[in-house]
């Protein structure tokens, strides 16, 4: 089982920047991908961005891509989310989870277990 921890969220206007971080304890973090979600008040969870446990491949929602990158460091157990150009569309909790299985060579937008508790993310017009 792995333990993940969200930080780095708040309050930011339209066009600034945030960069989340998710700190892992418990099992080997770095044969897991992991993945950013968000939940919005009224709506379902969605996908936002994943990695795979090598680093080596990622996958973003259509509505992210070209603003946010997702990047981890395995000797510091952490994965990033850089969110730039935020809008207020991005508000929602952000929350980060890993692979159910090691080792998985696609980043994919399923299977994904151990979710974070989440970390609010604000974008004022």
């Amino acid at each position: 089982q792995v333990q993940l921890v969200e930080s780095g969220g708040g309050l930011v206007q339209a066009g600034g920047s945030l960069r989340l971080s998710c700190a892992a304890s418990g099992r080997s973090f770095s044969s897991y991908g992991m993945g950013w979600f968000r939940q919005a008040p009224g709506k379902e969870r969605e996908f936002v961005a994943s990695i795979i446990w090598s680093g080596r491949s990622t996958d973003y929602a259509d509505s992210v891509k070209d603003r946010f990158t997702i990047s981890r460091d395995n000797g510091k157990r952490t994965v990033y989310l850089q969110m730039n150009n935020l809008k207020p569309e991005d508000t929602a909790v952000y929350s980060c989870a890993a692979h159910l299985t090691p080792l998985r060579s696609v980043a994919g937008r399923t299977a994904f277990g151990s979710w974070g508790q989440g970390t609010q993310v604000t974008v004022s017009s």
